[in-house]
């Protein structure tokens, strides 16, 4: 099992700081270890599950990885399972056709 969770640096709703909950395997054992730590679907956010803070001590408890938002982003990537945001109308530096 490779779960990682990155420190509780996000500020989010209900005035509480926020983790990135990751796995560098599948998305499959991602799913299964956010249902283990009763985090819902509705978190799942493109690759990563966001965690409040309250619940970073249980998922390490439960086997994830702490590490830093840094390595994390790393073994995202290196493992393929990054998914970036579709770039939305009005993003900074998207691709405009010229004329």
């Amino acid at each position: 099992m490779a779960i990682l969770i990155d420190p509780p640096n996000w500020p989010g709703p209900r005035g509480l700081m926020w983790s990135h909950l990751v796995s560098d395997v599948s998305l499959a054992e991602l799913h299964a270890f956010a249902r283990r730590l009763d985090v819902p679907e509705r978190a799942f956010d493109r690759d990563h599950y966001d965690v409040p803070e309250t619940l970073h001590a249980k998922a390490v408890s439960l086997g994830a990885y702490a590490t830093s938002s840094q390595e994390l982003l790393a073994r995202l990537t290196a493992a393929g399972l990054r998914r970036r945001r579709r770039p939305q109308r009005g993003d900074l530096g998207r691709d405009v056709p010229s004329s």
